[in-house]
């Protein structure tokens, strides 16, 4: 597999669209190769592979984030609110939970958090997901890339 397809393959692992992925690897008459490319079978295990890293990073991150918002101290919000003489760098602080925040004409200050039970169920919706929910897609691809291979055959097939 060449560079450029290779480029190709990660391209449309993340965006699903075989023309920009095409344009993007710099192919001169994209539709058409990307038609070719998808119909190879290596293309479309790479594609596979691509696939499941770039999901495998994303459902860790979303995992991390949602874990934190469910699980995460509310120590530094707190401190934000009742200690304003005495705060480090808000860059050092950890308000990651916090969703708003508002100070009224009073000059109190409000602090929103976010849902944590609503953490918690998005964290176990995202937990219960597994591989197989990607798999038909594959699928479809492999059967099309079928297709296009049979149909090329049936053409070079002399008479």
């Amino acid at each position: 597999m060449t560079p450029k397809e290779e480029k190709f393959c990660c391209f449309y692992a993340s965006n699903g669209n075989a023309k920009i992925s095409a344009v993007l690897s710099g192919y001169a008459n994209p539709e058409l190769k990307a038609v070719k490319l998808l119909s190879r079978k290596d293309v479309a295990e790479k594609i596979r592979s691509y696939r499941k890293v770039y999901c495998d990073d994303l459902r860790a991150l979303a995992i991390t984030g949602y874990r934190q918002l469910a699980f995460g101290s509310i120590a530094d919000c707190v401190k934000l609110i009742y200690d304003t003489d005495n705060l480090p760098s808000l860059d050092t602080m950890n308000l990651y939970m916090i969703s708003e925040i508002k100070k009224p004409k009073d000059g109190s200050m409000e602090i929103k958090f976010f849902d944590r039970i609503k953490a918690l169920e998005k964290l176990t919706e995202i937990e219960q997901l597994s591989e197989e929910s990607s798999i038909p897609f594959y699928k479809a691809l492999e059967k099309s890339a079928d297709i296009f291979n049979n149909d090329e055959e049936e053409e070079n097939v002399p008479e």
